[in-house]
């Protein structure tokens, strides 16, 4: 039975979960996938003198740990700029190394190449990859244009706006038609680019169906209803 904060999400045949949490999940391979994190961007602003609270790894990890426990999962992909930059993971915290390694510990791990961490992270474990073929789905980090059906790709950061109930409301959101998806950023500071960006455009020339992550439930909107800006 679904809950009210997950939605069926269709990608070449295969039915995932899109989670209000922003993670997609493929329950009959006990999968959980998250895409740009961007662990450490807090630190890394704080040594340009951009100061903002350090607390987004902690709080992006406390989230993860917290999936992985609920659906039990024994794999676990991520989808690329899990760390802000190559020197990130230098930078993590003792408690927030330790949080990580708690949703590493006995699951297998895929790490995949990002813009922002091309290179695997360092003494973590797990494997390194540009790209992950799983039957019909191919992960990878940034989204292809020219991909064949199958691809599941972060990268882009989508977020939709669209009016209801008299207001204006604007969500990260994922993004599919069917024949594949994109994730939105799981990291906390992570930020958004609007679905009806041109940037999106050459990749769902038919249309797309943006999950809205709400609090307690995933909204499910047409291309239609989605607002630019």
């Amino acid at each position: 039975m679904i809950r009210r904060d997950e939605a069926v999400l269709a990608v070449a045949g295969v039915e995932f979960l899109a989670t209000a949490d922003g993670a997609l999940v493929w329950p009959e391979e006990s999968l959980v996938v998250v895409s740009d994190l961007h662990l450490e961007k807090g630190s890394s602003f704080a040594e340009r003198r951009v100061l903002l609270p350090p607390y987004d790894t902690a709080e992006t990890l406390k989230r993860l740990i917290r999936l992985l426990s609920r659906f039990g999962a024994r794999r676990l992909i991520f989808l690329g700029d899990s760390f802000h930059d190559r020197r990130a993971d230098a930078r993590l915290a003792p408690r927030d190394r330790e949080a990580l390694q708690r949703c590493i510990h006995g699951r297998d791990i895929f790490w995949i190449a990002g813009n922002h961490d091309p290179d695997p992270p360092a003494g973590l474990g797990g494997t390194a990859t540009p790209e992950l073929a799983i039957g019909p789905v191919l992960f990878r980090h940034e989204p292809s244009a020219r991909a064949e059906p199958g691809e599941i790709a972060g990268h882009l950061h989508p977020v939709a706006r669209v009016a209801t109930r008299g207001r204006s409301l604007r969500r990260r959101c994922f993004a599919g038609d069917g024949r594949r998806a994109i994730l939105p950023a799981f990291g906390a500071y992570a930020g958004g680019l609007n679905v009806r960006d041109a940037a999106f455009a050459p990749l769902f020339p038919d249309g797309f169906t943006a999950h809205l992550m709400g609090d307690e439930r995933v909204f499910a909107f047409p291309k239609a209803r989605c607002l630019g800006g």
